[in-house]
């Protein structure tokens, strides 16, 4: 059993990192912008210090340790629950957000209660499986500071519009990562996750209901990750799709006008003229 210790403290101190942080974001770096965007631009602001440092600590944290202890099964060392109570805070400060300024966005609140189920059940509940776990953290997580900047790009592209040259610039290269970390990596890793748990090897560290909850909430994430980034690919080609529609037509029109302007007198079409 894991007494107290000091590392028990770090969540809410965490937590009200997060607070300040989103509060300096709101009030300072974005005090200019609309009510509109104003919120969520504070949210991507704290994602950014969360994201970022969490993939490091938890690349550390999982690399950094015992041979032994490099398992799916193995017991939480202090440092994997260190970035455990990081990421907790962050969640918790974000689904604050999201509760406030954006309550009818059930999907991320859900998304958010969810994740923040499992790592509250891992760290505080199960003390197994923080290796597995923290994996699936750097892959959720290694997106972050190019979705963020996206997301922040298109919040002023109809305003700036070097923000939406921007957002059109870092489209294709961060769909085609998001896509292969959250369409390629991350399935396989769950896989392998499966087939770890269904092997039995996890029955006397991680409790059945902690095994079955996690891998429908990991599953069901990777799932709406495919659909958004799918969802995205394909507004994406509409859009390259209308570009090229609507300068195939300005040539066309340009070409008409430049026909109608310099082909004889009495001649009204371009069939008109080779019949002359």
């Amino acid at each position: 059993m894991e007494t107290f210790n000091l590392y028990s403290l770090n969540t809410p101190t965490f937590f009200l990192m997060f607070i300040l942080i989103y509060l300096f974001a709101y009030f300072v770096v974005f005090h200019n912008w609309g009510p509109k965007h104003r919120a969520e631009a504070s949210s991507c602001f704290i994602s950014l210090a969360h994201g970022t440092p969490a993939v490091f600590m938890a690349g550390y944290a999982t690399l950094n340790t015992q041979k032994s202890l490099r398992t799916l099964a193995s017991p939480n060392t202090i440092f994997q629950n260190f970035v455990l109570e990081y990421s907790i805070a962050y969640f918790l400060m974000d689904l604050l957000h999201y509760i406030i300024f954006l309550p009818r966005d059930v999907l991320f609140i859900l998304h958010h209660v969810a994740t923040l189920y499992v790592l509250v059940t891992c760290r505080y509940a199960v003390h197994y499986g923080a290796f597995e776990i923290l994996v699936i953290l750097i892959l959720a997580e290694v997106t972050s500071a190019c979705q963020n900047v996206w997301s922040l790009a298109s919040f002023r592209k109809a305003d700036v519009p070097a923000s939406a040259k921007l957002h059109e610039l870092l489209s294709p290269p961060f769909y085609t990562f998001y896509s292969v970390v959250r369409g390629i990596m991350g399935p396989l890793f769950v896989y392998k996750m499966w087939v770890f748990y269904l092997s039995g090897a996890a029955d006397h560290s991680i409790p059945k209901w902690a095994r079955v909850s996690w891998m429908i909430v990991i599953i069901a994430g990777v799932l709406l990750s495919i659909l958004w980034i799918l969802n995205n690919w394909i507004g994406w080609y509409r859009e390259l799709s209308y570009r090229a529609g609507k300068k195939v037509r300005l040539l066309m029109l340009n070409f008409t006008t430049n026909f109608s302007v310099r082909c004889p007198k009495g001649v009204t079409s371009f069939n008109g003229l080779l019949e002359e």
